[in-house]
């Protein structure tokens, strides 16, 4: 009896003490008792700088006061300057190298290089520190990145993400819209904004009549990538259809045509134009009138425009990026999210008590409105919660910054997000996208451009650019090189 009495006891001990490390019967997710009297340290890496790094810095004070008191978690971060930095300091970790440093508990990553990170088994499965309900309230998309194999392991968390959105040079477009009939509408469709360009090209020729072929381009646009891979997906297939880590090449030769016709084309006949490193770039010198790039990237639009040396002041309008006539309203989902380094369970555990805490909704907000980026909770994408954030928190966000916040959560019920999964090459996969019609335009626009110099007509120079054949021999080329990965 006394033997039976003893085995009980240990029985209800070791229950006891599961139920302080693993899963809780109320749901909460995994759990583990850590000792705030010796917190557990935590060590973040990431590419924060200026406002952003200052604002997440003032974040893990918070946390460190805060919960983090409560629960024994301190919490440590540094910036390792660029992304390519973070990329190179993680990939140095990784791989052992003299004079490296250990990977951190937590790191700021993109899925390519945190799927690298866990093909090494280096990475923590976050999916067990948390509900269903907790994982739920997130944006399904931005959770989705995270699960690299039908495991159903997570192992990047998202913490702040982007999209795009196409902005206008305003005090320039409305002489054209109001002399011509157009309006902002016409450029909710990707083949909407190539008509648009061309009728602005044909009326600032006409401006000039005593000078032919000098009319302007109206549009441009900062990544090809995002291009192919969001203008597939809104057609309905996924150029780079991902299960397991495993890659399927999908180039559905009508739809790349497609492309094809609405980029390359607009782009011989001077409708489209890409000179600077990026389009706000080209808004500045008046080489184009609208474009369509990051959200993240607003503040950078220009609030003049310069051309030789003289300069004027000009206004803007943000909306929303284009959707393939026809197609689904699918947007770009970009952005790094978080990584933790795979060790015990209760840096485990700290880490992702960290992560819930800085991406609940007043913190999380308070961090984009100085990162440009949008918040991850369903919650929190609406505009009557960021004004609440920024009234309470006396936040001063930069207008076009909050014009895009604003343009991009009135529409966020009707949108879906996506992104293509990770697998091995991915990095190089999207280079060849976002390089290769890219650069055949500027090459056979530049060729063109010297053959008219020369005394070829335009019509005639045009003609050779614009035909089958040319896209067929790019097309070919384009998916030898997507194969050959």
């Amino acid at each position: 009896m006394k033997k039976k009495c003893v085995a009980m006891m240990l029985i209800a001990i070791m229950t006891a003490s599961l139920a302080g490390c693993g899963s809780s019967k109320d749901g909460s997710g995994k759990s583990v008792k850590l000792d705030s009297d010796h917190p557990v340290s935590l060590t973040i890496w990431h590419y924060y700088n200026g406002a952003q790094q200052a604002m997440f810095d003032t974040l893990v004070k918070e946390f460190n006061a805060s919960v983090g008191k409560e629960e024994g978690i301190y919490v440590e971060s540094y910036s390792q300057g660029s992304v390519s930095d973070l990329e190179e300091a993680v990939n140095s970790s990784l791989n052992g190298e003299v004079g490296a440093e250990e990977l951190p508990d937590i790191f700021s990553s993109y899925s390519d290089t945190a799927y690298a990170v866990q093909q090494q088994d280096k990475l923590a499965d976050l999916s067990v520190y948390f509900t269903e309900d907790e994982l739920s309230r997130y944006v399904d998309s931005y959770i989705q990145e995270g699960y690299f194999n039908q495991d159903g392991a997570l192992y990047l968390f998202p913490v702040a993400k982007s999209t795009e959105i196409t902005m206008i040079n305003k005090t320039d477009w409305e002489p054209f819209a109001e002399a011509t009939g157009t309006t902002v509408e016409e450029l909710a469709t990707t083949e909407g904004i190539t008509e648009v360009a061309q009728r602005y090209y044909e009326w600032t020729d006409e401006q000039t009549p005593d000078v032919p072929d000098d009319g302007k381009a109206f549009y441009g646009r900062d990544s090809m990538s995002n291009y192919f891979i969001i203008g597939m997906k809104q057609m309905g297939k996924e150029i780079f259809q991902v299960k397991d880590g495993k890659m399927t090449l999908n180039t559905d030769e009508d739809l790349i045509r497609r492309l094809w016709d609405n980029y390359y084309v607009p782009y011989m006949k001077g409708y489209f134009a890409s000179l600077g490193k990026f389009r706000s770039d080209d808004v500045k010198t008046g080489d184009i009138l609208a474009y369509t790039g990051s959200t993240s990237s607003a503040v950078y639009f220009p609030d003049t425009v310069e051309i030789g040396n003289k300069s004027y002041p000009i206004d803007y309008i943000v909306c929303d990026s284009p959707v393939m006539e026809g197609g689904e309203n699918i947007k770009v989902q970009q952005g790094a999210g978080m990584a933790v380094t795979k060790s015990d369970e209760e840096h485990e555990y700290a880490a992702s008590v960290f992560l819930k805490w800085f991406t609940q909704k007043n913190q999380n907000l308070r961090f984009v409105c100085e990162s440009s980026y949008m918040p991850v909770l369903k919650e929190a994408n609406s505009v009557d919660a960021l004004d609440s954030v920024i009234k309470e928190n006396n936040i001063e966000v930069n207008q076009k910054v909050y014009d895009c916040f604003t343009t991009e959560m009135e529409d966020f019920d009707k949108t879906s997000f996506y992104t293509i999964g990770a697998f091995d090459n991915s990095y190089s996969a999207r280079k060849i996208l976002d390089y290769s019609l890219a650069d055949k335009a500027k090459a056979d626009k530049d060729a063109m451009d010297a053959a008219i110099a020369d005394g070829e007509s335009r019509e005639e120079a045009l003609a050779q650019y614009l035909t089958d054949e040319n896209f067929q021999s790019w097309y070919t080329e384009f998916c030898h090189s997507l194969e050959c990965i």
